[in-house]
C-alpha cells in the first residue's frame, strides 16, 4: 500500500510544533538550574528560572487548548484503547519495533485515517497526556508559587517532595521525547514523519 493520508490538520500541527519548543526550553532550563555548575551553568541562573516559567505557563496553556479541542473534536477517537486483546496487539507491535522494521516487514497496524496510531503508541501518548503532563503541570506550578505548598507531609518537606515529583516526570518526558523522535524515524522513508508533521500529510509504506 502506498499513498498518502491527511492525518494532521493545522491547530495539531502547531500544537506539536508550540509543545516541542517549549518541552525544548524547559528541558535546557530545567537542567541549568539542577545540575550545571554555577560557574559554567548551562544558562545564566535567573534566565533559567525566568525561561522555565514562561515556557511551563505556555506548555499549561496548550494543554488546556489541548483538552477543549479534544473535547469536541473527532481526534479523541485515536486515543480510545480498546482493552480486551491489548497485550497481545502491544506484544506483536514490539516485536515489529524490534526485529521487524530491520527486516523491511510491514507494519502490523497499518496507519488508517480512522485509527492513526499503533497499539503502543496510543497506550504511550494517553500515557504522557493524561497522566505524565498533569503530574508535571500539578507539580510545576505550586513551585512557582512556594508559598501554597503544604510543609510537611508524612514528614516529608512539602517543598522537597514537589520538587522530586517534578523532576522524576520532566525525566520520563525527556525519555519520551528521546524515543518519540528514534520511533518517528521509522516510516515510509527516514524523513517522512518529520514532514508530515510540517504538510500534515502521512505517507503510507
Amino acid at each position: 500500500m502506498s499513498g498518502k493520508l491527511y492525518l494532521y490538520p493545522v491547530w495539531v500541527r502547531i500544537w506539536h510544533a508550540l509543545n516541542a519548543i517549549f518541552f525544548l526550553v524547559l528541558l535546557v532550563s530545567g537542567l541549568s538550574m539542577q545540575y550545571s555548575n554555577p560557574d559554567v551553568p548551562l544558562l545564566p541562573f535567573n534566565i533559567a528560572v525566568t525561561s522555565h516559567n514562561v515556557a511551563g505557563v505556555g506548555l499549561f496553556v496548550l494543554y488546556l487548548c489541548f483538552l477543549f479541542v479534544f473535547s469536541f473534536s473527532s481526534n479523541r477517537l485515536h486515543y480510545r484503547i480498546q482493552f480486551k486483546g491489548l497485550i497481545g496487539r502491544l506484544v506483536i507491535q514490539m516485536k515489529f519495533y524490534l526485529f521487524g522494521v530491520f527486516k523491511g516487514e510491514r507494519p502490523p497496524f497499518p496507519t488508517l485515517e480512522e485509527a492513526k496510531f499503533n497499539p503502543l503508541q496510543q497506550v504511550t501518548y494517553v500515557a504522557v497526556l493524561f497522566i505524565l503532563f498533569p503530574i508535571l503541570i500539578i507539580t510545576g506550578l505550586p513551585l512557582m508559587f512556594p508559598e501554597f505548598i503544604i510543609d510537611n507531609f508524612f514528614g516529608i518537606g512539602g517543598t522537597l517532595l514537589t520538587a522530586l515529583v517534578h523532576a522524576s516526570a520532566g525525566f520520563f518526558a525527556s525519555i519520551f521525547l528521546i524515543i518519540h523522535l528514534y520511533f518517528a524515524t521509522m516510516g515510509a522513508t527516514f524523513l517522512s514523519n518529520y514532514k508530515s508533521i510540517v504538510n500534515g500529510y502521512h505517507e503510507l509504506h
